[in-house]
């Protein structure tokens, strides 16, 4: 005699919706549909929560939300250098929106490159009222605090979004570390993330895409090197410590009397941002600020490895040693694309792979 088994329904599809834009070359991807409800009174806090309890920023505890993460980040529906955002609610009324930033390998604290994109959308897609004429501003909480998306419209179209941080500083101006390459002198500077600079002459090379598998390979090297330094500590959050970026870059030659570098910076797990990487771009500014090559209101020229270009400035008061300088970074973000990404559960790939 046979049982009678329960009929059971076959695993449903998985069905993500996403609006994607790339700021100056590098990608984000904004999910607006199909990801889990994330828990948490904060965005710092649900940014934890996502991580999950034993895991890292760089190595998160498996879950449902981890699992929408690497479906859109791997292939075939990402790749290695995809970057990308969760909207989670903002802390407080004051703010429009928050957002958990992520990436191949887990949740960063801060991404500038990802405020503009949204800043963008969010007007772009009527969530904040802009002009035809003029700036709107958008606030937004992300883990690191609360940054502005001032977002510049001419003719009813957005030209433009200013990315204003929160307060950058500077724990070391020349701190040595040992390399593959020889001793190079490295400046750290915490901008909502630690970001650690040098330029790549020290190191001889020079910022090309042609040298680019070697500016990786050092850069991942100085991110090992300082992994246990405490200049790269922070004082108040312990969440906001470790270097999650190296930066490295070249001298150029002034364009309109402002300051010219072009850098490429290395995060996470070797991961290249093809932007001139906006929350970068404010350590690079609390820098040049401390090094004092860099006066308020004074504009740094500041270029990807690809040829893209953000303009930064600090505004006056602050202290890049003391209570940190606020810094402005402006750059353009477009849609590349609106998606609904799908998991068949018979795919035997599941979410992917990285190569």
């Amino acid at each position: 005699m046979t049982a009678d088994l329960p009929d059971r329904e076959a695993p449903a599809a998985v069905h993500v919706d996403t609006v994607d834009y790339h700021t100056a070359g590098e990608p984000f991807r904004i999910v607006v549909g199909g990801a889990p409800v994330i828990p948490g009174d904060t965005v710092a806090e649900r940014r934890a929560i996502a991580i999950g309890a034993g895991g890292t920023a760089t190595a998160p505890r498996p879950g449902p939300l981890d699992d929408v993460r690497q479906l859109l980040t791997r292939e075939p529906r990402g790749h290695a250098g995809m970057y990308g955002g969760f909207l989670v609610p903002p802390d407080d009324d004051e703010a429009d929106l928050g957002v958990l930033f992520w990436h191949k390998d887990g949740y960063s604290t801060a991404c500038g490159h990802g405020t503009i994109a949204l800043g963008a959308w969010a007007v772009d897609s009527g969530l904040v009222a802009a002009p035809d004429y003029g700036v709107a501003r958008v606030r937004i909480d992300v883990p690191s605090g609360r940054v502005t998306a001032l977002v510049n419209r001419a003719a009813g179209r957005t030209t433009g979004v200013t990315f204003r941080n929160v307060p950058s500083w500077v724990s070391e101006l020349k701190l040595p570390v040992e390399t593959s390459r020889g001793t190079v002198e490295v400046a750290v500077a915490h901008s909502g993330a630690c970001y650690v600079s040098a330029p790549a002459a020290a190191l001889g090379l020079s910022v090309t895409l042609e040298q680019l598998p070697e500016l990786t390979a050092v850069s991942r090297e100085i991110r090992a090197a300082l992994a246990d330094s405490p200049a790269v500590l922070h004082p108040v959050d312990p969440r906001l410590s470790g270097v999650y970026g190296v930066i490295l870059f070249d001298e150029l030659p002034s364009v309109d009397g402002a300051l010219n570098q072009r850098n490429v910076t290395v995060f996470a797990d070797g991961q290249i941002d093809r932007s001139p990487c906006g929350s970068g771009s404010s350590a690079r500014l609390a820098v040049l600020a401390a090094e004092g090559r860099l006066a308020p209101g004074a504009e740094l020229r500041h270029e990807s490895i690809v040829g893209t270009v953000f303009g930064g400035r600090v505004l006056p008061g602050g202290d890049p040693w003391g209570d940190g300088v606020v810094t402005e970074v402006t750059g353009t973000a477009h849609r590349t694309g609106e998606h609904r990404f799908v998991l068949d559960p018979q795919d035997t790939l599941g979410a992917g792979f990285l190569l």
